[in-house]
């Protein structure tokens, strides 16, 4: 089925203006002369990009009764309107797509969970269509346009080409991802690495909002790392950076469905942990849960399969503090359920892996349902409204 939207694009598409926007989104409300100096641009360069984002309703622009000088009128802020426009968010699982209805602030209106019976190309897409419906019949109802959708999976995804080059948890390659989405449901469609879109949420409006260099590490089914540099979202020139999955930290270690030996994801990641707890204590733990509350019953071999997934992960991320020296590492992911079991020997790994002053890298846990996945996917689409000529520009 094919839905019908009011197509609108971006009323400015300069660098300076995108660049602006942007800056308000993820920082403001700003006066004019801050926005100036956090964009390294001219105050007449601000003006001239504020003026047409006002006028589109983009941009408003409020007095700050709080900042107001000794004498003469108060300043005035410039905010986004986040009513201004809609945005749709798709997170696709092995066995589940959520998705989420969000403004322009990526602020969450409504969200909808379906199961997913079959990892079929086209099972997905038609469940996709569902959500998508019912999230407009949403969205019909605050009488503001849907003006993008993202779409977020996990493995190796070619965001300029819209391609889903491999997702081992889907099992598909070279998927034309975004072209049959935006066939399917007539929206503009962005398609992303699911941790990378998570990194983009992160960047504007979460936890590293402000910051020029930091890295999202989730744990959970997989280990996987988004990179930010000098203020942009890191793909790579083959589209896989951040990899930190099948970092190798134990030559000897397991063997990784990458072919590899002692990747941190052959030994941290969820069916690792299981297969590990399964080995040293004979007990058939059927899921995750259930090797956590065994872990949390003391068992010695289900602690010790937790401890060295710690170790493992803080070796992991002292690779990328050695490597990129971010301001700080973001933990996320469903795997922080288990915080308390390997929570130490990530911090003992990393203190003893960081080289010198990377050592002083603030490492952060940020818990996040999964809804918040979805609201990364949506966080791309935006990205692609603000700047449709660049892919992945911050």
């Amino acid at each position: 089925m094919r839905f019908t939207h009011r197509a609108e694009t971006f009323p400015v598409n300069t660098p300076a203006a995108a660049q602006i926007f942007t800056v308000v989104l993820s920082q403001g409300p700003l006066t004019r002369l801050e926005l100036a100096r956090r964009a390294g641009l001219s105050p007449a360069a601000v003006t001239k990009a504020v003026r047409p984002l006002i006028e589109a309703g983009y941009l408003v622009e409020d007095a700050d009764e709080e900042a107001r000088p000794a004498l003469g009128r108060p300043a005035n802020l410039v905010r986004v309107d986040g009513g201004r426009a809609l945005f749709l968010g798709i997170k696709v699982t092995g066995d589940e797509i959520i998705g989420v209805l969000t403004d322009l602030c990526c602020r969450i209106r409504a969200a909808r969970h379906v199961p997913l019976t079959d990892r079929d190309l086209k099972v997905v897409l038609a469940a996709t269509a569902d959500v998508v419906q019912d999230l407009l019949v949403e969205a019909d109802g605050l009488g503001v346009g849907v003006l993008g959708l993202g779409i977020a999976v996990s493995g190796d995804v070619d965001r300029g080409a819209g391609v889903v080059r491999y997702s081992p948890f889907l099992e598909w390659r070279d998927v034309p991802l975004a072209e049959l989405g935006a066939t399917t449901t007539g929206l503009p469609v962005t398609v992303d690495n699911d941790v990378r879109a998570l990194t983009v949420a992160e960047q504007w409006f979460g936890a590293g909002a402000g910051l020029s260099d930091f890295a999202v590490v989730t744990v959970g089914a997989g280990i996987g790392c988004g990179l930010v540099v000098h203020g942009k979202v890191v793909a790579g020139a083959h589209g896989v950076a951040g990899e930190i999955g099948h970092v190798t930290v134990d030559p000897a270690g397991p063997l990784c469905h990458c072919g590899n030996r002692g990747c941190v994801e052959a030994i941290a990641g969820d069916a690792a942990i299981l297969r590990r707890i399964r080995e040293t204590t004979g007990v058939d733990v059927p899921d995750t849960a259930s090797a956590v509350r065994l872990a949390r019953r003391g068992v010695p071999g289900a602690r010790e399969a937790y401890a060295r997934a710690g170790e493992a992960i803080g070796r992991g991320i002292a690779t990328v503090a050695n490597l990129l020296g971010p301001e700080r590492v973001i933990i996320s992911g469903e795997g922080l359920a288990a915080h308390d079991l390997f929570a130490e020997q990530i911090r003992d790994a990393f203190a003893a892996a960081a080289f010198g002053s990377a050592a002083q890298c603030d490492v952060q846990t940020r818990p996040l349902p999964f809804e918040e996945w979805a609201r990364g996917a949506a966080a791309t689409a935006i990205q692609s409204f603000i700047r449709a000529d660049t892919q992945g520009a911050p």
